[in-house]
């Protein structure tokens, strides 16, 4: 039956976004602390999805396709793009952020970058070289917006300074690296921004996190992205409000929609200075990339009707970096279910599609 509705989802002009989330319902807030914002202060809601995207940005590919395809979503009205909060610690990171909006047409997208983040990261494409990428006349192959990174804010501080600003419970979060800047907006207190404290924040102005992680098959593994960064993730776990929802996006979903580096060149042909191709021309990107991340952001802005999720539960944090969910009703969590080969060849096209509209 799941298969149908994504497949009729294909056909349609716009899919309509409809979340459920219970963060609708306010038990624990207590009344004078919600009153303190002003609403005159918020900006208007017109029901366009309001996506802030949180990546570890600069060793992996699929955090670039997914960014690509928050710029895509917003050229076609789908979405609004708030921000993009880097969590992967070096200026050279945000760099990279700064050059895929810049070459979108979207270099006023703030940034922001955690600066005591998780340490000695792996990283598994270096793509930074994108930076220094220059034409014949030795000009810069790619502009970019932001004339210097050090002003940046730190990734929690842009949090508050954009869920401040939003209607109530209309952004959604898609968390496609660590969980640092999350974590360190749940900790903080109130400021300038908002006189609410972080874990208040979220539960106002949130209406659902994507988050790319967990691993939820019979053998579960650690999740690379809560392992590497386990206090965090702890952290983020133990303070994210329970009546916000969580979708999560499994390593096991992702697994088998592979966009081959062939694939990729092949889909950007029209032109050599696009910033996905140079990295697959110049990084040494010789291996395929499973599509983990987008799925994110395809389902904040398509909605749930192209997934199979699972029904409501809670989801705990291992010491070893494993999950485990428990059906709940009352819970906050589902997580994607993988597709048949079918489903994951349709994901594939509409990534790819991207690439091939210029």
């Amino acid at each position: 039956m799941k298969i149908k509705t994504w497949m009729l989802a294909a056909i349609r002009p716009l899919v309509i976004t409809v979340v459920f989330c219970s963060a609708y319902v306010f038990t624990s807030c207590s009344s004078n602390v919600i009153d303190s914002v002003t609403p005159s202060e918020e900006e208007e809601y017109t029901g366009v999805p309001l996506v802030i995207l949180d990546t570890d940005i600069g060793s992996s590919t699929d955090d670039l396709f997914t960014l690509e395809m928050l710029h895509y979503y917003q050229q076609q009205g789908r979405c609004k793009l708030l921000g993009v909060v880097v969590d992967r610690e070096g200026e050279d990171c945000a760099a990279c952020a700064d050059v895929i909006n810049t070459y979108f047409n979207n270099g006023d997208v703030p940034i922001g970058l955690v600066r005591d983040g998780a340490k000695n990261l792996k990283v598994w494409i270096d793509y930074k070289a994108l930076l220094t990428n220059k034409k014949s006349d030795s000009t810069p192959v790619f502009a970019r917006s932001i004339s210097d990174y050090s002003a940046l804010p730190d990734g929690w501080q842009l949090y508050r300074r954009l869920l401040a600003k939003q209607p109530d419970h209309s952004v959604s979060i898609c968390s496609i690296g660590f969980t640092t800047c999350l974590a360190q907006l749940l900790e903080s207190e109130g400021d300038d921004y908002s006189p609410l404290s972080g874990v208040e924040l979220v539960r106002r102005k949130v209406k659902c996190l994507y988050i790319q992680g967990g691993s939820f098959g019979l053998s579960p593994e650690p999740d690379y992205n809560f392992f590497q960064a386990l206090a965090f993730a702890k952290t983020f776990f133990r303070l994210w409000p329970s009546d916000v929802d969580i979708i999560f996006d499994p390593m096991e979903t992702g697994n088998g929609i592979e966009y081959l580096p062939e694939q990729v060149i092949a889909d950007i042909s029209w032109t050599d200075e696009h910033p996905i191709k140079q990295v697959y021309m110049t990084c040494n990107c010789n291996t395929g990339q499973m599509m983990w991340d987008p799925l994110t952001a395809i389902n904040a802005v398509e909605g749930d009707d192209l997934f199979t999720l699972t029904e409501r539960g809670t989801v705990v944090l291992n010491d070893d970096g494993t999950v485990i969910f428990t059906p709940s009703a009352t819970g906050n969590s589902r997580f994607q279910m993988p597709g048949d080969s079918a489903w994951r060849s349709f994901m594939l096209e509409k990534i790819r599609n991207v690439n091939k509209t210029h």
